[in-house]
């Protein structure tokens, strides 16, 4: 793995949508939240959000309209 490039702007991290997963849709005491690894947290996301899957392609998107074409 390369070293990130100090020229690009790094994301920051967001805090917001982590915690309101974490209290809103896990209801996690904030001592359990905050004592979550983000490792664990992203685990926890994956359970109820399933994978992160590839965009849809140019093949894929073919395939979509020939099993459901426009019906004018």
């Amino acid at each position: 793995m390369s070293a990130p490039d100090p020229s690009r702007p790094v994301a920051a991290f967001p805090w917001a949508e982590a915690m309101a997963f974490g209290f809103g849709r896990l209801r996690l005491a904030a001592r359990d939240f905050w004592a979550l690894t983000p490792r664990e947290l992203a685990a926890a996301m994956r359970a109820f959000i399933g994978p992160e899957r590839a965009p849809l392609d140019r093949a894929g998107l073919a395939t979509l309209m020939a099993r459901f074409p426009d019906r004018a």
